[in-house]
């Protein structure tokens, strides 16, 4: 069945889509991290492994769009610039090369770096402020040209230098809009056709706009500590599921 001309889609796996996007998002504004994620595993569950990377790319482009303007006031705009000159670069590497690693052993390393980020706070904060963030925007996009969610790496560094919850989620926000940005951009020259999920991936960024707008809403009403707590606990779990994952399908365990 293809539900709205969305291929091999029926309407309850549309309609769970597109409400799994209201709930990650909400996720994501509230917590600071894990929406992209989390939607990124439902949506694999689902959909062909083809096409699952730029969609979930366009989603997420959409919900960071819309989380920006909402809470355009408490971005850090001086890590917007070195970050898109990171990320620019990224792209262009990215989409002219390969990852010989496994990709569970990518996601690993990866998660293994956010644990030492996420505990060690000080390394958040090494070096300029410009330097660094040049260098999260390469990465970020690089990596994510391979493995789509990339928001949890650069979570540490967000949110070592927010000075407050607001400013972390806005600033999270606006940071992944370019890395989705310049990851289309490398799609579209690498000749990736998503036109017959435009009604799924329309339908699903309406509804991330409303998880954001209430994400928002519950953020003002928590405190900083509760949520700097939040942030710790969900990057580390994550973090450590793809460490989990890895050693897991090397045959460590």
């Amino acid at each position: 069945m293809d539900f709205l001309g969305t291929p091999d889609m029926g309407p309850l796996m549309f309609f769970g889509l597109t409400l799994a996007s209201f709930a990650t998002a909400f996720i994501g504004v509230f917590t600071g991290t894990a929406g992209g994620v989390i939607l990124l595993a439902l949506m694999a569950s689902v959909m062909p492994p083809a096409v699952l990377v730029p969609v979930h790319t366009v989603v997420q482009l959409g919900s960071g769009v819309t989380r920006t303007i909402i809470m355009w006031r408490h971005v850090m705009h001086t890590t917007v610039p070195p970050f898109i000159v990171g990320a620019m670069v990224g792209a262009a590497v990215g989409a002219k090369s390969f990852v010989a690693l496994p990709t569970n052993w990518l996601l690993g390393i990866i998660g293994a770096f956010i644990l030492i980020v996420t505990w060690m706070p000080k390394l958040g904060r090494m070096g300029a402020e410009r330097g660094r963030f040049a260098v999260l925007g390469f990465a970020a996009t690089f990596l994510g040209m391979f493995v789509s969610a990339t928001g949890t790496l650069i979570t540490p560094f967000v949110a070592s230098a927010a000075p407050d919850r607001r400013n972390h989620a806005a600033t999270q926000g606006a940071l992944m809009v370019f890395v989705h940005i310049f990851k289309l951009v490398a799609f579209g020259f690498l000749g990736f056709a998503i036109s017959s999920y435009l009604a799924l991936m329309v339908a699903m960024v309406a509804t991330g706009a409303v998880g954001n707008w209430l994400g928002e809403e519950a953020l003002a009403r928590t405190s900083e500590k509760r949520f700097r707590l939040f942030l710790k606990l969900f990057v580390t779990a994550l973090a450590a599921h793809l460490v989990w994952g890895a050693l897991r399908e090397g045959g460590v365990f």
